[in-house]
């Protein structure tokens, strides 16, 4: 994919995308990143998608106000743990120390590809811990344990039973990561979203709705946090 941009104030970076199967030119706004793709059919020049996106900047420019502001994560950023807000301070010496529950003293000359390398390894300590914990009440075991920055899911369970899950559910509240990982798990027995499914996860988790629903109306707000050295997958 190359990319344009949109003028104005700010410039809007616009990613361009080549398809021979698209008919018509077409715009998609993401609701987890806010990344703005611009499809066009193969014979459609160039010059006719920039006329398009002029055509289109208001319309892009109200969709993208409506999104959670990112923050890029730095020293001094207040960045959601595990539900609770902490503080990223610099620290000194070799590991990360907490200051209390409040405060995450992070060393090094490159703090935030460290502290993201933390995040994930917590977030695969939890992920581990919970799918342990559910593949045994449920009679099953999973091949593989995984995880990525997805940006249209939280979770996946391969027919091989391979977990997949997003590394940013450390982010959210424990109840909410449990129940990813319940949701998954009860893949395992049930590969679709059956009534019977929904029984299993319910008897692995308990009352689901609560997290399933704080996924849908908050959930996104999770990708607002960008840490400039992130990787997709591991």
């Amino acid at each position: 994919m190359s990319e344009l941009s949109l003028p104005g104030a700010p410039e809007v970076e616009i990613r361009l995308r080549r398809s021979a199967r698209a008919r018509r030119l077409s715009l998609r706004i993401s609701s987890l990143d806010g990344r703005v793709t611009l499809t066009l059919p193969k014979r459609v020049p160039l010059r006719e998608g920039r006329a398009f996106l002029l055509e289109k900047a208001d319309w892009i420019r109200s969709h993208l106000e409506q999104q959670p502001a990112r923050v890029l994560v730095e020293p001094g950023t207040t960045l959601m743990i595990e539900g609770r807000p902490v503080e990223i301070r610099p620290g000194s010496g070799r590991r990360l120390r907490w200051q209390g529950e409040a405060a995450l003293e992070v060393p090094g000359p490159a703090p935030t590809r460290r502290l993201e390398r933390y995040l994930r390894e917590l977030a695969r300590d939890r992920l581990a811990a919970a799918s342990d914990h559910y593949a045994a009440r449920l009679g099953r075991s999973y091949s593989s344990l995984t995880l990525r920055d997805t940006r249209s899911r939280w979770g996946s369970c391969s027919s091989t039973g391979g977990l997949m899950y997003s590394w940013r559910l450390i982010l959210a509240a424990p109840e909410v990561l449990r129940y990813v990982a319940a949701h998954e798990v009860a893949h395992l027995q049930e590969m679709n979203h059956s009534r019977a499914f929904w029984a299993v996860v319910q008897d692995l988790y308990g009352d689901y709705e609560p997290p399933r629903r704080w996924l849908q109306s908050e959930g996104n707000a999770l990708h607002r946090f960008r840490f400039e050295a992130a990787r997709e997958g591991d």
